[in-house]
């Protein structure tokens, strides 16, 4: 596995595990995920405005260390190691969650 990390306008906000880079393109170019980081804010704003551009890259060893920690502690017992798994690198809150904070 490999790890990515997505940025908006230069800041990296997501990083995510994927079997290689072109899976990890397919899923960075997906409009679900896309909508996703429209829906979601963090600190009062959209993650993303569909203007700020968007870039993905190879994880840092921090980033990939991030995800692998989240991925330890989730509670879900049916998730797999090769189901699509996102951590936020910042605080996010999802609009459509009633205000509900889902900060990583």
């Amino acid at each position: 596995m490999d790890y990515f990390t997505v940025e908006i306008a230069g800041r990296a906000v997501a990083s995510f595990r994927s079997k290689n880079h072109e899976e990890a393109t397919h899923f960075f170019e997906a409009e679900d995920f896309r909508d996703d980081l429209t829906i979601l804010e963090s600190e009062g704003k959209p993650l993303w405005d569909r203007k700020a551009t968007l870039s993905l890259r190879k994880a840092t060893a921090e980033e990939a260390s991030e995800v692998e920690h989240a991925y330890e502690f989730d509670d879900d017992p049916e998730r797999t190691i090769d189901d699509e798994f996102v951590v936020f690198l910042v605080p996010v809150e999802d609009l459509t969650d009633e205000g509900e904070d889902t900060e990583d």
